[in-house]
């Protein structure tokens, strides 16, 4: 890659200079020719993260087969893991476990927020929401009917407007997927309380790269997925924080046998385990859960609020590089200029987006797109670096100004976008 020796870059240099998690980056697998802008989609390879896939294939499953389970602890895998995903989204030991994905966990939060509002059966939401926590909602809703689970969608300005004491959950996600918008947790979490409303939060975008203080919110319910911020691989489990104030109230609806309080009982009556054990259902993904344990361990190398700090730092400096080269005369900014209102990511609004990030990947710069018209930009703070966001922007404006996603090659689309 051409690198253009300008006033930006001898910044970016300085600022990687005086990076102070500029060491970590080496313990992640990049490929040399890449810049990955997508670590919010999904995150890159940890070495330590390989090293235990290869152990628990080729070792604990390998050779010690079924002994595993005890000598390997492969049953203390979803608390363990879990615990240590609770440390890095603020909340005390007890109230976080690894398990099932995003989508089957706000299954199971949705379910029991809405037994214990009696009375009660609305969940509202945000119109532009990840598409499979509405889904999910309206899932239920088709289960459930419409007098037991109701979604109502609403735009973003108008969600403190919606709560009611007729409300049941409002469920948000912390960080907007497509713009980044950040919403404030502690206040919209008081104000539903307010209202006698029970909050979910999706933290898919926020784990891992946002100082994040769930307890101190007073945070009822909230979730994640382990395969972005988190970097434990495609298709990591996923997690469920339940505040602990509310763990004996709670009943989720999917009992399967790991939920029980006695599994190896085997006993034909279902009696819940005490405590986030009574989120489990089937048997833990083992091998994806022992990677993702491995990559969680880069975390105590730092700390979140550094991780947040520089997550700041590359948002803004991205900005001043999209300045410096005039693409704000081409592009639309989708995300907010203030950077402690957005997450880790810029999203930049265009109608041919499409092919833009597909010449970019072309060109050795991984994004993202969202339809209609959006070219996201993700950066991950523990291998991201200030040259390679220079970098990505010299090759977004090189493809701009000659207009070399116009090439046919770049205009077809793929399944995953």
């Amino acid at each position: 890659m051409t690198v253009e020796n300008s006033d930006m870059q001898l910044q970016a240099n300085q600022l990687d200079a005086a990076d102070p998690l500029r060491m970590i980056k080496d313990d992640f697998d990049l490929p040399e020719d890449t810049i990955y802008l997508d670590g919010n989609s999904l995150g890159a390879l940890p070495k330590i993260a390989r090293q235990r896939a290869r152990e628990v294939v080729e070792q604990q499953w390998g050779r010690d087969l079924i002994t595993s389970w005890n000598k390997h602890q492969w049953i203390d895998l979803p608390r363990k893991v879990g615990e240590s995903i609770g440390g890095l989204i603020g909340a005390e030991p007890g109230q976080t476990i690894c398990c099932d994905s995003i989508s089957v966990n706000l299954f199971k939060l949705l379910s029991g927020a809405l037994m214990m509002q009696r009375g009660r059966h609305k969940v509202v939401s945000q119109a532009d929401n990840f598409p499979t926590d509405l889904y999910m909602v309206q899932g239920l809703q088709g289960l459930l009917g419409a007098a037991k689970c109701q979604l109502e969608l609403v735009e973003e300005n108008a969600i403190e407007a919606s709560l009611s004491e007729n409300v049941a959950v409002l469920l948000l996600t912390h960080v907007n997927f497509r713009s980044g918008v950040i919403h404030d947790m502690q206040r919209l979490t008081k104000l539903a309380h307010d209202k006698g409303i029970l909050v979910i939060w999706d933290l898919a975008h926020s784990a891992g790269v946002l100082d994040l203080h769930l307890d101190d919110c007073e945070a009822d319910f909230a979730l994640g997925c382990g395969y972005k911020y988190l970097n434990g691989g495609p298709g990591a489990p996923a997690f469920i924080y339940i505040a602990q104030r509310h763990q004996d109230a709670f009943q989720q609806p999917l009992t399967g046998w790991m939920g029980h309080k006695t599994p190896f009982s085997f006993s034909a009556d279902y009696h819940a385990a005490e405590g986030m054990n009574q989120c489990l259902s089937g048997t833990p993904a083992i091998l994806s859960m022992s990677v993702l344990d491995a990559a969680l361990s880069i975390f105590t190398k730092t700390s979140m609020s550094a991780i947040r700090e520089k997550s700041v730092q590359l948002g803004d400096f991205f900005v001043q590089c999209l300045h410096h080269y005039n693409l704000f005369d081409l592009f639309t900014a989708a995300s907010p200029m203030n950077a402690q209102e957005r997450g880790s990511q810029f999203a930049l609004a265009h109608p041919d987006a499409y092919a833009i990030c597909q010449a970019l990947i072309g060109h050795g710069v991984i994004g993202d797109f969202r339809s209609p018209d959006i070219l996201r930009l993700g950066f991950a703070p523990l291998y991201v670096s200030f040259c390679d966001v220079h970098n990505a922007t010299l090759i977004l404006a090189d493809i701009m100004q000659q207009k070399i996603y116009t090439q046919a090659r770049f205009q077809a689309r793929l399944s995953v976008t």
